[in-house]
């Protein structure tokens, strides 16, 4: 297991119909460094601060995914769980082939 794997992950809008898994430390930084600098604000900067000093111990790694959470709140690109699991389900349900 990853030690920087977080509890449960996260699910994020990255555009209308994609949704993408923050399910480690490392996912949640890499979200966030390629975060719009015109659209970052002191939530985006906190949740930055919180993951990088999760990475270097100096947090629990709880605190960067509650960190991160809060910041995908409040930018309302936060997936509900549930739906985002439903939708991957069904699309592994199919062979990736046209079927005629």
């Amino acid at each position: 297991m990853n030690p920087e794997a977080f509890s449960s992950p996260v699910f994020v809008k990255r555009a209308t119909y994609i949704v993408q898994e923050i399910a480690s430390l490392a996912d949640a930084i890499d979200f966030l460094n390629d975060w719009p600098e015109d659209r970052r604000d002191l939530i985006h900067e906190a949740a930055l601060r919180a993951c990088y000093d999760a990475y270097d111990g100096r947090k629990p790694l709880s605190a960067a995914r509650n960190a991160f959470f809060g910041f995908a709140k409040r930018a309302a690109i936060l997936e509900d769980a549930i739906s985002a699991m439903q939708w991957l389900a069904a699309c592994k349900l199919g062979r990736g082939k046209v079927q005629v």
